[in-house]
């Protein structure tokens, strides 16, 4: 793990502690990275709830209750999708803030719309409507789901300041 990712683990752990809350994490384009760097963590059992990689649209809709409406009316790389990813992780876990990506990593993938390095997150604490925002980042496919977890867990700490 590099200094700057678990740095930003621990400052994550911290702020949970420090608000009794526990975490979910939900993950397409990044493929359970987000979850890895926070476990990396010792001490993270204390704030990390559980992890769901929901690559498929399919497993968006049975794990988590993703509308396939949404999907087909947005794209599953959408703001919209995003936020009912992290809505679901709240329902179908005992966590009580989560956090979503799904993006489009390349090096495919792409359209004009939401070219390669395209990404959606969402951010939600129980009782609250989530939170989002759309981000387009440069680089090869290793390079845009680094820049995504780093984005996710930065977006995380705003949220609990």
């Amino acid at each position: 793990m590099d200094a700057q990712l678990n740095e930003l683990s621990q400052r994550v752990g911290n702020a949970l502690k420090q608000q009794s809350l526990t975490l979910a994490t939900v993950e397409s384009c990044t493929g359970g990275w987000v979850a890895q760097v926070v476990t990396h963590t010792p001490g993270s059992s204390a704030w990390f709830e559980r992890g769901f990689i929901t690559y498929a649209n399919d497993a968006k809709v049975e794990m988590l209750g993703v509308s396939p409406e949404t999907i087909a009316e947005y794209g599953a790389v959408s703001e919209e999708t995003a936020a009912e990813m992290a809505a679901g992780a709240l329902v179908n876990s005992n966590a009580m803030i989560s956090l979503a990506v799904s993006g489009v990593a390349g090096p495919s993938g792409g359209s004009p719309d939401k070219p390669v390095g395209t990404v959606c997150f969402a951010w939600c604490k129980l009782g609250r409507e989530p939170e989002t925002e759309r981000r387009h980042f440069d680089g090869d496919r290793d390079s845009i789901r680094r820049q995504a977890v780093v984005c996710v867990l930065e977006g995380l700490l705003a949220r609990l300041k």
